[in-house]
């Protein structure tokens, strides 16, 4: 089955925060994303879970696959938000099976 290649973006960022994001990155054309809740995890802070260590209202993930030529623009966008913020931004290869759905 022929796959095609797309980047893979996830972004971990304070719950509150989730709309800005999600706004930026529709204004940047993306047109898709997944939103899932993140429970705890470790990082040079060290351990911290959603019962309150990062706050009452815990942390999410936003996860966007799109077309590689489009990275930039996704990236700009979410930095507005995630710059000043406790965040994380990550971005891998992916190989989709649809690619006119990114």
């Amino acid at each position: 089955m022929e796959t095609h290649i797309a980047k893979r973006v996830e972004i971990v960022i304070e719950a509150p925060l989730e709309r800005r994001l999600t706004e930026a990155l529709t204004s940047a054309g993306v047109t898709g994303f997944t939103i899932l809740p993140v429970l705890g995890g470790s990082g040079r802070s060290g351990k911290w879970s959603r019962e309150g260590q990062v706050g009452r209202s815990g942390m999410v993930a936003v996860v966007c696959l799109i077309r590689p030529e489009r990275l930039d623009g996704l990236l700009e966008a979410a930095f507005t938000v995630v710059e000043k913020h406790i965040g994380v931004v990550s971005i891998t290869d992916a190989h989709v099976l649809r690619a006119e759905r990114f």
